[in-house]
């Protein structure tokens, strides 16, 4: 861990205000608000734990700016965005481990013909670096990680435990990979042809922007012929899988277990939350947000959030639902006039 911050340090480190508590209160690490002790620093950033709030032992906590409410003990740092300043503060306590300690493994496997300084370059026991590959400075390669033939990995990523990268892919600056995906698999191609389904060759690659991150277990294909693009800066978590020829573009979100067909193309700060499915070829516009469980099966227009199966706009999708949820005190209410219409005379 990093050495301890005062309330003033946390204060400058965050471009914050003191609200409460005196500068020179010491601070050793970071915790919840209901297991923090009188050394950690916390946050508020969500109403939803105002209670725990009120209840903290935390040294001191984060919190948004016009926030004088807390327990009397507890030291208040105002803030314009109380969850981007506690990860700041993380980062601090979690600087020093971070450290890159250069140098291979004497159980990795390294190919003669791979081009990787070993002075800036971080490569774990039982990797596998093959023939070609290219490895940028300040770059980790994790323990059983396979890096394929002729791959370009980029400055300072991060290539946890377990992860592929299969032969001609290419990943940008500072890509993160958590452990087990796999980028570069072949894509799901057969085709029907006298009684079988017979495979189609995946000959392309995937191309991986700067600043992405890729979570545990999630795979992205190969294209067929041509790229699998991921933009720069785009977040994908884990369990998600991403087919042959998808674009997806720059800052987009795509939450667990997300499925995305071949040759579909996402635009720029698109969100797909969790059980997403979206079949191939369709354009999915700019700023869409496609809430949980949303069935994608053609075009979208940017700009909208979308719901259910057939994606439509959320505000349809919600009055419908209401409607549904209206229809037994309709059905009610027909039977009950057709018993008073029968008991009329005609």
């Amino acid at each position: 861990m990093a050495f301890a911050l005062t309330l003033s340090e946390l204060v400058r480190l965050v471009d914050g205000d003191i609200v409460r508590g005196g500068p020179d209160v010491a601070l050793t690490g970071v915790a919840a608000l209901d297991v923090a002790g009188a050394q950690d620093i916390s946050f508020l950033g969500n109403e939803k734990y105002r209670g725990q709030f009120l209840a903290t032992q935390a040294g001191a906590v984060i919190v948004a700016r016009g926030e004088t409410d807390g327990p009397p003990a507890c030291a208040l740092v105002a803030v314009d965005n109380p969850s981007m300043a506690f990860s700041e503060v993380i980062r601090h306590f979690t600087a020093k481990a971070a450290v890159l300690v250069p140098g291979i493994h004497p159980r990795a496997v390294v190919d003669p013909t791979a081009v990787l300084d070993p002075q800036t370059v971080r490569v774990h026991a039982g990797a596998v670096i093959m023939a070609g590959a290219r490895i940028g400075d300040g770059s980790q390669i994790g323990p059983n990680a396979v890096i394929g033939e002729h791959v370009v990995i980029g400055r300072d990523c991060r290539i946890m435990a377990n992860v592929t990268v299969c032969e001609r892919c290419v990943l940008g600056d500072r890509v993160i990979l958590q452990p087990g995906c796999v980028i570069g698999s072949d894509g799901y191609g057969f085709a029907f042809h006298e009684g079988r389904h017979v495979k189609i060759e995946q000959v392309g690659i995937v191309e991986i922007g700067d600043d992405v991150e890729i979570g545990s277990n999630t795979t992205i294909d190969r294209a067929r012929f041509g790229k699998t693009l991921v933009g720069e800066g785009t977040k994908i978590d884990n369990l998600v899988q991403i087919a042959h020829n998808v674009v997806i573009g720059k800052h987009c979100l795509i939450i667990s277990l997300t499925g995305i067909s071949g040759s579909s193309q996402l635009g720029n700060y698109v969100t797909a939350a969790g059980q997403v499915g979206i079949v191939g070829h369709v354009n999915i516009g700019d700023h869409s947000i496609l809430t949980a469980r949303t069935g994608v099966t053609s075009d979208l227009a940017g700009h909208e959030t979308y719901a259910g199966r057939g994606a439509a706009p959320l505000r349809d999708v919600m009055k419908l639902r209401a409607h549904i949820r209206r229809l037994p005190k309709l059905v009610e209410r027909v039977k009950a006039l057709e018993t008073l219409l029968q008991q009329r005379p005609i």
